[in-house]
């Protein structure tokens, strides 16, 4: 039933990946409830971060999110951690 569990990040390690010319900034392992984890990755885009969730090609250049967040509530979660993590990293 929905809302019966409540996972909770419990860690974002950040891993910069300042390349030249690359809107990737850095990739980030968010662990929940110190026991399950999700690679995402910090993406610029429009002089703002975006936390890219993790996804696989299906047809050329069309990408399908593997693992996402379905809640608006969720989305804002993973992505406060990501990017405070992302910016404590300076």
């Amino acid at each position: 039933m929905k809302g019966d569990v409540i996972l909770k990040i419990t860690s974002v390690t950040i891993k910069k990946k300042e390349k030249e010319g690359s809107r990737m900034k850095a990739t980030a392992d968010i662990t929940l409830d110190d026991c399950f984890v999700v690679h995402a990755r910090i993406i610029e885009k429009d002089d703002s971060l975006f936390v890219a969730m993790p996804s696989h090609e299906v047809a050329p250049g069309r990408y399908c999110d593997t693992a996402h967040p379905i809640t608006k509530e969720c989305r804002q979660m993973f992505h406060d951690a990501v990017i405070n993590a992302y910016n404590e990293q300076d």
